[in-house]
Protein backbone atom coordinates (compact mmCIF):
# COMPACT_ATOMS: atom_id res chain seq x y z
CA UNK A 1 0.00 0.00 0.00
CA UNK A 2 2.96 2.17 0.87
CA UNK A 3 4.25 1.60 -2.81
CA UNK A 4 1.27 2.61 -4.46
CA UNK A 5 0.69 5.98 -2.30
CA UNK A 6 3.94 7.93 -4.17
CA UNK A 7 2.60 6.41 -7.90
CA UNK A 8 -0.84 7.69 -7.34
CA UNK A 9 0.03 11.28 -5.96
CA UNK A 10 2.45 11.71 -8.49
CA UNK A 11 -0.14 10.78 -11.49
CA UNK A 12 -2.43 13.96 -9.80
CA UNK A 13 0.39 16.08 -9.35
CA UNK A 14 1.29 15.61 -13.18
CA UNK A 15 -2.75 16.10 -14.48
CA UNK A 16 -3.04 19.23 -12.61
CA UNK A 17 0.22 20.96 -14.11
CA UNK A 18 -1.30 19.64 -17.72
CA UNK A 19 -4.81 20.92 -16.69
CA UNK A 20 -2.90 24.87 -15.75
CA UNK A 21 -1.08 24.39 -19.10
CA UNK A 22 -4.06 23.92 -21.24
CA UNK A 23 -6.02 26.80 -19.79
CA UNK A 24 -3.18 28.94 -19.65
CA UNK A 25 -2.77 27.82 -23.77
CA UNK A 26 -6.75 28.19 -24.24
CA UNK A 27 -6.51 32.45 -23.16
CA UNK A 28 -3.17 33.08 -24.54
CA UNK A 29 -5.44 32.34 -28.10
CA UNK A 30 -8.23 34.46 -27.15
CA UNK A 31 -8.43 38.38 -28.86
CA UNK A 32 -6.47 40.58 -25.90
CA UNK A 33 -9.21 43.57 -25.02
CA UNK A 34 -8.94 46.80 -26.98
CA UNK A 35 -7.62 45.01 -29.96
CA UNK A 36 -10.79 45.49 -32.62
CA UNK A 37 -9.97 47.87 -35.49
CA UNK A 38 -13.66 49.68 -35.06
CA UNK A 39 -15.98 50.60 -32.53
CA UNK A 40 -18.51 47.18 -31.39
CA UNK A 41 -22.22 47.83 -32.63
CA UNK A 42 -23.78 48.50 -29.09
CA UNK A 43 -26.29 46.08 -30.07
CA UNK A 44 -24.49 43.20 -31.53
CA UNK A 45 -25.16 40.18 -29.42
CA UNK A 46 -22.32 38.52 -31.30
CA UNK A 47 -24.06 36.03 -32.46
CA UNK A 48 -26.46 37.76 -35.11
CA UNK A 49 -24.05 38.19 -37.71
CA UNK A 50 -22.74 34.73 -37.66
CA UNK A 51 -26.35 32.87 -37.75
CA UNK A 52 -26.47 35.34 -41.62
CA UNK A 53 -29.52 36.93 -40.05
CA UNK A 54 -29.59 40.91 -41.35
CA UNK A 55 -31.40 43.48 -40.07
CA UNK A 56 -35.05 44.24 -40.91
CA UNK A 57 -34.89 47.28 -41.97
CA UNK A 58 -38.45 48.22 -42.34
CA UNK A 59 -39.01 47.31 -38.18
CA UNK A 60 -35.53 49.85 -37.64
CA UNK A 61 -36.81 53.03 -39.20
CA UNK A 62 -34.26 54.85 -36.18
CA UNK A 63 -31.17 54.32 -37.75
CA UNK A 64 -31.20 51.14 -39.81
CA UNK A 65 -27.80 50.14 -38.33
CA UNK A 66 -26.74 47.14 -40.37
CA UNK A 67 -24.12 45.86 -37.35
CA UNK A 68 -20.58 44.09 -39.32
CA UNK A 69 -22.55 42.61 -41.81
CA UNK A 70 -22.09 45.31 -44.47
CA UNK A 71 -18.56 46.19 -45.64
CA UNK A 72 -18.42 49.94 -47.00
CA UNK A 73 -15.59 51.20 -48.66
CA UNK A 74 -13.54 53.77 -46.27
CA UNK A 75 -12.41 55.82 -48.95
CA UNK A 76 -15.24 56.15 -51.84
CA UNK A 77 -12.06 58.24 -53.87
CA UNK A 78 -8.98 56.52 -52.77
CA UNK A 79 -9.20 53.35 -54.54
CA UNK A 80 -5.49 52.89 -55.03
CA UNK A 81 -4.94 51.93 -51.79
CA UNK A 82 -4.97 48.15 -51.58
CA UNK A 83 -4.11 46.23 -48.46
CA UNK A 84 -0.85 44.03 -48.62
CA UNK A 85 -1.47 40.82 -50.34
CA UNK A 86 -4.82 41.32 -51.94
CA UNK A 87 -4.80 40.85 -55.67
CA UNK A 88 -5.97 43.92 -57.70
CA UNK A 89 -7.37 44.16 -60.93
CA UNK A 90 -6.46 47.05 -63.46
CA UNK A 91 -8.19 49.22 -63.88
CA UNK A 92 -9.77 49.89 -67.60
CA UNK A 93 -10.82 52.63 -69.90
CA UNK A 94 -14.35 52.07 -71.33
CA UNK A 95 -14.73 53.10 -74.77
CA UNK A 96 -16.92 56.15 -75.52
CA UNK A 97 -20.51 55.30 -76.09
CA UNK A 98 -20.58 56.30 -79.75
CA UNK A 99 -17.98 53.78 -80.24
CA UNK A 100 -20.21 50.81 -78.61
CA UNK A 101 -23.04 52.15 -80.68
CA UNK A 102 -21.03 51.67 -84.18
CA UNK A 103 -19.87 48.46 -83.54
CA UNK A 104 -23.45 47.53 -81.87
CA UNK A 105 -24.91 48.62 -85.23
CA UNK A 106 -22.41 45.90 -87.30
CA UNK A 107 -23.31 43.02 -85.23
CA UNK A 108 -26.69 43.44 -85.58
CA UNK A 109 -26.68 44.40 -89.28
CA UNK A 110 -24.13 40.64 -90.20
CA UNK A 111 -26.31 38.90 -88.12
CA UNK A 112 -28.92 36.16 -89.28
CA UNK A 113 -31.94 38.63 -89.80
CA UNK A 114 -34.96 36.23 -89.66
CA UNK A 115 -37.34 39.95 -89.52
CA UNK A 116 -36.03 42.78 -92.06
CA UNK A 117 -35.02 40.22 -94.46
CA UNK A 118 -37.82 38.00 -94.71
CA UNK A 119 -40.12 41.16 -94.87
CA UNK A 120 -38.50 42.26 -97.75
CA UNK A 121 -38.14 38.88 -99.71
CA UNK A 122 -41.74 39.02 -99.22
CA UNK A 123 -42.52 42.46 -100.21
CA UNK A 124 -40.35 42.58 -103.18
CA UNK A 125 -42.52 39.65 -104.94
CA UNK A 126 -43.93 40.63 -108.02
CA UNK A 127 -47.29 39.24 -107.23
CA UNK A 128 -48.31 39.71 -103.48
CA UNK A 129 -51.65 37.70 -102.82
CA UNK A 130 -53.52 36.88 -100.01
CA UNK A 131 -50.67 34.09 -99.00
CA UNK A 132 -48.11 36.34 -99.62
CA UNK A 133 -49.67 38.52 -96.77
CA UNK A 134 -50.40 35.60 -94.60
CA UNK A 135 -46.97 34.67 -94.76
CA UNK A 136 -45.71 38.41 -93.80
CA UNK A 137 -48.02 37.93 -90.88
CA UNK A 138 -46.53 35.13 -89.50
CA UNK A 139 -43.11 36.32 -89.42
CA UNK A 140 -44.10 39.23 -87.49
CA UNK A 141 -45.68 36.92 -84.92
CA UNK A 142 -43.06 34.92 -84.70
CA UNK A 143 -40.47 37.66 -84.32
CA UNK A 144 -42.97 38.40 -81.62
CA UNK A 145 -43.82 41.94 -82.53
CA UNK A 146 -47.27 41.18 -80.58
CA UNK A 147 -50.92 40.34 -82.08
CA UNK A 148 -51.82 44.20 -82.44
CA UNK A 149 -48.64 45.71 -83.85
CA UNK A 150 -48.40 42.78 -86.52
CA UNK A 151 -52.26 43.59 -88.02
CA UNK A 152 -51.23 47.50 -87.74
CA UNK A 153 -47.88 47.09 -89.56
CA UNK A 154 -49.53 44.66 -92.11
CA UNK A 155 -52.56 46.48 -92.66
CA UNK A 156 -50.58 49.71 -93.20
CA UNK A 157 -48.14 48.21 -95.57
CA UNK A 158 -51.12 46.91 -97.37
CA UNK A 159 -52.83 50.01 -98.26
CA UNK A 160 -48.93 52.05 -98.85
CA UNK A 161 -48.27 48.73 -101.66
CA UNK A 162 -52.17 49.24 -102.83
CA UNK A 163 -51.66 53.19 -103.70
CA UNK A 164 -47.78 52.74 -104.98
CA UNK A 165 -48.27 50.05 -107.29
CA UNK A 166 -44.36 49.19 -107.80
CA UNK A 167 -42.21 46.66 -106.39
CA UNK A 168 -38.79 48.11 -106.74
CA UNK A 169 -36.81 47.05 -103.60
CA UNK A 170 -35.86 50.06 -102.62
CA UNK A 171 -39.71 51.60 -102.55
CA UNK A 172 -40.34 48.85 -100.51
CA UNK A 173 -37.78 48.53 -98.14
CA UNK A 174 -38.48 52.81 -97.55
CA UNK A 175 -42.18 51.60 -96.68
CA UNK A 176 -40.85 49.04 -94.44
CA UNK A 177 -38.77 51.33 -92.66
CA UNK A 178 -40.91 54.30 -92.06
CA UNK A 179 -43.58 51.83 -90.38
CA UNK A 180 -41.11 49.67 -88.54
CA UNK A 181 -39.39 52.61 -87.17
CA UNK A 182 -43.52 53.97 -86.15
CA UNK A 183 -44.09 51.25 -84.17
CA UNK A 184 -40.69 51.61 -82.69
CA UNK A 185 -41.31 54.49 -81.68
CA UNK A 186 -38.86 57.49 -81.36
CA UNK A 187 -40.75 59.75 -79.30
CA UNK A 188 -40.63 57.69 -76.18
CA UNK A 189 -38.29 59.00 -73.83
CA UNK A 190 -34.69 56.45 -73.69
CA UNK A 191 -33.07 59.36 -71.21
CA UNK A 192 -31.25 57.87 -68.46
CA UNK A 193 -31.88 59.83 -64.89
CA UNK A 194 -28.70 59.50 -63.95
CA UNK A 195 -27.82 63.25 -63.32
CA UNK A 196 -26.96 63.57 -59.86
CA UNK A 197 -29.48 65.97 -57.71
CA UNK A 198 -28.22 68.94 -55.60
CA UNK A 199 -28.34 66.85 -51.90
CA UNK A 200 -28.04 63.60 -53.04
CA UNK A 201 -27.01 61.01 -55.82
CA UNK A 202 -29.13 59.49 -58.84
CA UNK A 203 -30.67 56.55 -57.74
CA UNK A 204 -30.80 53.41 -59.78
CA UNK A 205 -31.91 50.13 -59.38
CA UNK A 206 -31.54 46.95 -61.60
CA UNK A 207 -34.38 44.20 -61.53
CA UNK A 208 -35.34 40.51 -63.29
CA UNK A 209 -35.18 36.87 -63.38
CA UNK A 210 -32.18 34.46 -62.79
CA UNK A 211 -30.01 33.97 -65.67
CA UNK A 212 -30.83 36.99 -67.96
CA UNK A 213 -27.53 38.72 -67.27
CA UNK A 214 -28.77 41.40 -64.44
CA UNK A 215 -25.32 41.36 -62.50
CA UNK A 216 -23.35 41.70 -65.36
CA UNK A 217 -25.61 44.62 -66.92
CA UNK A 218 -25.35 46.26 -63.77
CA UNK A 219 -21.46 46.03 -64.26
CA UNK A 220 -21.27 46.96 -68.04
CA UNK A 221 -23.65 49.95 -66.96
CA UNK A 222 -20.91 51.23 -64.71
CA UNK A 223 -18.45 51.47 -67.59
CA UNK A 224 -21.32 53.54 -69.97
CA UNK A 225 -21.78 55.57 -67.17
CA UNK A 226 -17.68 55.66 -66.28
CA UNK A 227 -17.08 56.68 -69.63
CA UNK A 228 -19.61 59.70 -69.34
CA UNK A 229 -17.27 60.79 -66.24
CA UNK A 230 -19.96 59.91 -63.71
CA UNK A 231 -18.41 59.12 -60.02
CA UNK A 232 -20.58 55.49 -59.61
CA UNK A 233 -21.49 53.36 -56.45
CA UNK A 234 -22.16 49.95 -57.00
CA UNK A 235 -24.37 48.06 -54.29
CA UNK A 236 -24.72 44.54 -54.31
CA UNK A 237 -28.12 43.65 -53.50
CA UNK A 238 -28.21 40.20 -54.65
CA UNK A 239 -27.29 38.17 -51.30
CA UNK A 240 -28.75 35.05 -52.00
CA UNK A 241 -26.64 34.11 -55.13
CA UNK A 242 -23.18 32.73 -54.53
CA UNK A 243 -20.43 35.27 -55.54
CA UNK A 244 -23.08 37.76 -56.98
CA UNK A 245 -21.28 40.40 -54.47
CA UNK A 246 -17.61 39.00 -55.35
CA UNK A 247 -18.95 39.01 -59.37
CA UNK A 248 -20.28 42.94 -59.08
CA UNK A 249 -17.00 43.89 -57.23
CA UNK A 250 -14.79 42.47 -59.91
CA UNK A 251 -16.85 44.39 -62.70
CA UNK A 252 -16.48 47.64 -60.93
CA UNK A 253 -12.37 47.08 -59.94
CA UNK A 254 -12.02 46.81 -63.49
CA UNK A 255 -13.10 50.66 -63.75
CA UNK A 256 -12.32 52.33 -60.64
CA UNK A 257 -15.92 52.39 -59.17
CA UNK A 258 -16.04 50.89 -55.37
CA UNK A 259 -19.01 47.99 -53.82
CA UNK A 260 -20.89 47.88 -50.62
CA UNK A 261 -21.85 44.42 -50.09
CA UNK A 262 -22.13 42.82 -47.07
CA UNK A 263 -19.53 39.59 -46.08
CA UNK A 264 -22.71 36.97 -44.75
CA UNK A 265 -24.32 35.31 -47.26
CA UNK A 266 -28.23 35.37 -47.28
CA UNK A 267 -27.92 38.54 -45.45
CA UNK A 268 -30.61 41.00 -45.59
CA UNK A 269 -30.45 42.85 -49.31
CA UNK A 270 -32.49 45.80 -47.95
CA UNK A 271 -29.97 46.59 -45.58
CA UNK A 272 -27.30 46.42 -48.20
CA UNK A 273 -29.39 48.50 -50.60
CA UNK A 274 -29.59 51.30 -47.86
CA UNK A 275 -26.59 51.41 -46.68
CA UNK A 276 -25.07 51.97 -50.31
CA UNK A 277 -27.54 54.67 -50.96
CA UNK A 278 -26.06 56.09 -47.42
CA UNK A 279 -22.74 55.49 -48.69
CA UNK A 280 -23.41 57.27 -51.49
CA UNK A 281 -24.80 60.40 -49.90
CA UNK A 282 -21.98 60.60 -47.34
CA UNK A 283 -19.51 60.39 -50.94
CA UNK A 284 -20.86 62.87 -52.83
CA UNK A 285 -21.15 59.84 -55.79
CA UNK A 286 -23.55 61.07 -58.93
CA UNK A 287 -25.37 57.70 -59.41
CA UNK A 288 -25.31 54.77 -57.01
CA UNK A 289 -26.85 51.99 -58.47
CA UNK A 290 -28.29 48.62 -56.74
CA UNK A 291 -27.87 45.44 -57.79
CA UNK A 292 -31.25 43.20 -56.54
CA UNK A 293 -31.87 39.32 -56.37
CA UNK A 294 -33.20 37.63 -59.81
CA UNK A 295 -36.90 37.29 -58.23
CA UNK A 296 -38.97 34.42 -59.99
CA UNK A 297 -41.55 36.14 -61.15
CA UNK A 298 -44.18 33.49 -59.20
CA UNK A 299 -42.80 33.64 -56.14
CA UNK A 300 -45.34 36.24 -53.94
CA UNK A 301 -42.93 36.77 -51.21
CA UNK A 302 -39.74 37.01 -52.66
CA UNK A 303 -41.49 39.76 -55.50
CA UNK A 304 -43.18 41.24 -52.13
CA UNK A 305 -39.07 41.64 -51.09
CA UNK A 306 -37.97 43.30 -53.96
CA UNK A 307 -40.58 46.08 -52.90
CA UNK A 308 -39.54 46.07 -49.52
CA UNK A 309 -36.13 46.57 -50.93
CA UNK A 310 -37.32 50.17 -52.78
CA UNK A 311 -39.13 50.99 -49.94
CA UNK A 312 -36.03 50.93 -48.08
CA UNK A 313 -34.12 53.16 -50.62
CA UNK A 314 -36.43 55.32 -50.21
CA UNK A 315 -36.08 56.68 -46.89
CA UNK A 316 -33.21 58.00 -48.16
CA UNK A 317 -34.43 59.37 -51.42
CA UNK A 318 -36.46 58.58 -54.30
CA UNK A 319 -35.12 55.93 -56.94
CA UNK A 320 -34.97 57.93 -59.77
CA UNK A 321 -34.67 54.55 -62.18
CA UNK A 322 -35.90 51.33 -61.97
CA UNK A 323 -34.34 48.82 -64.71
CA UNK A 324 -35.87 46.19 -66.16
CA UNK A 325 -33.36 43.51 -67.50
CA UNK A 326 -34.69 40.99 -69.75
CA UNK A 327 -33.13 38.29 -72.42
CA UNK A 328 -34.57 38.86 -75.74
CA UNK A 329 -34.40 35.49 -76.87
CA UNK A 330 -37.37 34.41 -73.86
CA UNK A 331 -39.97 36.30 -76.32
CA UNK A 332 -43.56 36.68 -74.92
CA UNK A 333 -41.93 34.98 -71.54
CA UNK A 334 -39.77 38.15 -71.05
CA UNK A 335 -43.26 40.31 -71.82
CA UNK A 336 -44.99 37.88 -68.91
CA UNK A 337 -42.27 38.93 -66.54
CA UNK A 338 -42.12 42.23 -67.47
CA UNK A 339 -46.16 42.71 -66.80
CA UNK A 340 -45.43 41.24 -62.90
CA UNK A 341 -42.73 43.54 -62.21
CA UNK A 342 -44.09 46.38 -63.12
CA UNK A 343 -47.31 45.48 -60.80
CA UNK A 344 -44.45 45.45 -58.05
CA UNK A 345 -41.83 48.30 -58.66
CA UNK A 346 -42.47 50.76 -61.31
CA UNK A 347 -40.68 50.14 -64.44
CA UNK A 348 -39.27 53.11 -65.71
CA UNK A 349 -36.81 51.21 -68.49
CA UNK A 350 -36.23 48.25 -70.44
CA UNK A 351 -32.64 46.56 -70.77
CA UNK A 352 -32.72 44.01 -73.51
CA UNK A 353 -30.28 41.64 -73.51
CA UNK A 354 -28.95 39.35 -75.91
CA UNK A 355 -30.50 40.90 -78.94
CA UNK A 356 -27.55 39.19 -81.47
CA UNK A 357 -30.45 36.49 -82.09
CA UNK A 358 -32.59 39.30 -84.23
CA UNK A 359 -35.73 36.98 -85.01
CA UNK A 360 -36.97 37.63 -81.76
CA UNK A 361 -36.19 41.85 -82.10
CA UNK A 362 -39.71 42.26 -82.36
CA UNK A 363 -39.99 42.00 -78.45
CA UNK A 364 -38.86 45.61 -78.71
CA UNK A 365 -42.90 46.79 -79.53
CA UNK A 366 -44.81 44.08 -77.73
CA UNK A 367 -43.11 45.30 -74.82
CA UNK A 368 -43.17 48.78 -74.78
CA UNK A 369 -46.97 48.87 -76.37
CA UNK A 370 -47.93 46.50 -73.38
CA UNK A 371 -45.62 48.82 -70.80
CA UNK A 372 -46.20 51.88 -71.79
CA UNK A 373 -41.93 51.67 -70.85
CA UNK A 374 -39.19 52.75 -73.28
CA UNK A 375 -36.54 50.25 -74.27
CA UNK A 376 -33.70 52.21 -72.93
CA UNK A 377 -30.30 49.53 -73.19
CA UNK A 378 -29.69 46.56 -75.31
CA UNK A 379 -26.89 44.04 -75.28
CA UNK A 380 -25.62 42.14 -78.32
CA UNK A 381 -22.95 40.05 -76.54
CA UNK A 382 -20.66 38.88 -73.96
CA UNK A 383 -18.20 41.87 -74.45
CA UNK A 384 -17.32 44.32 -71.40
CA UNK A 385 -18.56 47.03 -73.41
CA UNK A 386 -21.43 45.21 -75.47
CA UNK A 387 -24.00 47.57 -73.96
CA UNK A 388 -25.50 50.69 -75.49
CA UNK A 389 -28.44 53.19 -75.93
CA UNK A 390 -31.33 52.16 -77.35
CA UNK A 391 -32.08 54.59 -80.80
CA UNK A 392 -35.36 53.56 -82.91
CA UNK A 393 -34.25 54.54 -86.01
CA UNK A 394 -30.35 52.71 -85.74
CA UNK A 395 -31.91 50.06 -84.80
CA UNK A 396 -34.93 49.44 -87.62
CA UNK A 397 -31.90 50.46 -90.17
CA UNK A 398 -29.60 47.37 -88.84
CA UNK A 399 -32.72 45.21 -88.99
CA UNK A 400 -33.43 45.97 -92.84
CA UNK A 401 -29.67 46.34 -93.83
Amino acid sequence: MNEILPIVIYIVVALAVLGSLAALLVRSRRTPPGTYSTTRDPDDDGGTAARGVGTDTLERPSGLDTGPDVVVPDDLRDLEDTPTGVETVPVETPDPVQGRLARLRARLAKSNNALGKGLLALLSRDRIDEDVWDEIEETLLLADLGTEPTTELVDALRERVKIAGSRSPEEVKGMLREELIKLVDPTMDRSLATDRHADRPAIVMVVGVNGVGKTTTVGKLARVLVAEDKDVLLGAADTFRAAAAEQLATWGQRVGVPTVKSDVDGADPASVAFEAVKAGIEGEVDVVMIDTAGRLQNKVGLMDELGKVKRVIEKQGTVDEVLLVLDATTGQNGLNQAKVFSEVVNITGIVLTKLDGTAKGGIVVAIQRSLGVPVKLIGLGEGADDLAPFEAEEFVDALLN
